[in-house]
């Protein structure tokens, strides 16, 4: 039989694919775009079956043992799939949904990626790779591992929240590069991975004798990611964290209120935020391979990271140059300077909205709302508030006449808010079309059961500190759910891994770890 099928992205079968169940099951028809029951067909045959399908399908034959099948007929088919053929098979036909047990194949299953990060920045990346099914080796010093181990411990001897949280689906090895022995199996991994992903300090592999050259030698397919402060310039050998990305990128000059400093944000968007765009470039890179067949460079510098989700605050930049920025609360009473100012809480959307305080903000600091009055809905939130009489007096019923009172108009706002819970205030307002939203705590976000339910927010077992809650995938794929698996101990799976990635046997891994090696 010959059908098509979804990529093994780009890669082989990995170790936690082994792992897995061979049974998949479809729970409902398909249509069939090519099929056969010969016992055996050519290669050729194969290609071509595959480019009739489409760029993103490709072809295998799995012999005559199933014969429930027809060219352009609907079947249904129900089975287990010989070990050999597990890995891959996602999609039978171009048209119609399926249904998958829950050891359907990931997004990612079938790429390795051989993992160097540390700390936040790399391991945001690798760990997204991880929860879409991406085999990721954790390479780590042998006695210490990744620093975010034994930093901000709240347990002691036990692994850190900072790590445990970053590191989720991985496999640990603990691995001494600076050791011959350990630079050959270094050597053999890239050989055997996808995905080489680091962010160390500028020149820090080149100087292990691993350069981007060097790499490409030993597996000219290998896609080489990597983290750093800055891009090529003035600051490209200085080291960078999250605030002085922030800093640097823009995100804290726009930051704050006008008479107040600059104020970084806390979202982790230097780091977390840079490892969420690497993530975008490997996977790009892996698609790339497989048309090009070759692997490539990605680098993605956090000051370009912040600069990319801050690209609003240079849109007005641009606009500063033409006039006041009419939504700032500069306007029409205060003065602009040169640069993009800080602008409080205001939108940055061209709708006026701000934090108002609500019901109990005297001893609850998150007892505030965002409200926004945005035109179309300006009707029902004046009513709401006791403000009929503004959509008949012309001091308020336009966009333009509200705008030089717009800090007036907040205060009446808030006048209303105050005297009503946040999520009150938000039932009453959503049905009427305002956008709003609580501020919402870190306890409450923790605590809320729809976030559990989408596994947003999960509780992860840990065998050393007991369970904790952790944020799960954000990006919700239909075809490929994220199982958040618990973060691994310091070189937990390092036998495995030189075992069944590398072949080797246990009297040379044995010779490793006396070696110092591993």
């Amino acid at each position: 039989m010959l059908l098509p099928i979804m990529p093994s992205m780009f890669g082989r079968m990995t170790g936690s694919s082994r792992r897995r169940s061979t049974r998949i099951a479809w729970a409902e028809t398909v249509n069939v775009v090519a099929a056969t029951t010969a016992a055996s067909v050519s290669e050729a045959t194969i290609n071509f079956m595959a480019r009739q399908v489409g760029p993103f399908y490709r072809a295998i034959h799995l012999g005559p043992s199933v014969t429930d099948w027809s060219v352009g007929g609907r079947v249904f088919f129900t089975g287990e799939l010989p070990p050999s053929r597990r890995s891959g098979v996602i999609m039978l036909g171009s048209h119609g949904h399926h249904s998958y047990t829950e050891n359907a194949m990931k997004a990612l299953e079938g790429v390795r990626v051989l993992d160097m990060t540390h700390v936040q920045s790399g391991p945001t990346c690798t760990q997204l790779l991880a929860w879409f099914g991406a085999d990721v080796i954790k390479v780590e010093r042998p006695g210490k591992g990744d620093a975010t181990r034994s930093q901000l411990r709240d347990i002691p001897d036990v692994d850190s929240l900072y790590f445990t949280m970053l590191n989720h689906n991985k496999r640990s090895i603990t691995l001494n590069t600076k050791h011959e022995t350990g630079k050959d199996i270094f050597t053999r991994l890239i050989q055997e991975c996808d995905v080489l992903a680091e962010n160390f300090a500028p020149g820090a592999l080149d100087r292990m004798g691993f350069s981007w050259e060097r790499i490409q030698e030993i597996n000219p397919r290998i896609i080489y990611a990597s983290v750093k402060g800055f891009g090529p310039g003035p600051y490209e050998d200085c080291k960078v964290y999250e605030n002085v990305a922030q800093c640097t990128g823009g995100g804290a000059s726009t930051t704050g209120f006008p008479d107040g400093p600059p104020v970084v944000a806390g979202a982790q968007i230097g780091d977390s935020g840079t490892g969420l765009h690497l993530a975008l470039g490997i996977v790009s890179a892996l698609f790339q391979r497989e048309k090009s067949g070759r692997g490539q460079r990605v680098v993605c510098a956090m000051q370009d990271g912040v600069l990319n989700l801050c690209r609003v605050k240079l849109r007005d930049q641009q606009r500063l140059a033409h006039g006041p920025l009419k939504e700032y609360p500069q306007y029409p009473n205060g003065t602009f300077g040169e640069a993009t100012p800080r602008a409080g809480n205001a939108s940055g959307g061209g709708q006026p909205g701000w934090i108002v305080k609500c019901k109990g903000w005297e001893t609850d600091p998150d007892a505030y709302i965002y409200v926004i009055a945005q035109a179309a809905a300006f009707d029902g939130l004046a009513r709401a508030v006791g403000h009929e009489d503004w959509l008949n007096d012309p001091q308020w019923n336009t966009p333009a006449a509200r705008l030089p009172k717009i800090d007036q108009m907040f205060t009446e706002i808030e006048q209303w808010t105050q005297t009503k819970p946040k999520l009150e205030v938000m039932e009453i307002l959503n049905p009427l079309n305002v956008p709003c939203g609580p501020v919402l705590s870190m306890k409450e976000l923790s605590e809320e059961p729809s976030l559990r339910e989408t596994g947003t927010v999960v509780e992860v077992d840990h065998p050393t500190r007991g369970p904790y809650l952790t944020v799960g995938n954000p990006i919700k794929l239909s075809d490929s759910p994220a199982e958040v698996q618990r973060s691994p101990l310091l070189g937990e799976h390092t036998d495995e891994v030189l075992r069944d990635v590398l072949g080797m046997d246990e009297a040379t891994i044995e010779a490793a770890k006396a070696e110092g090696a591993v």
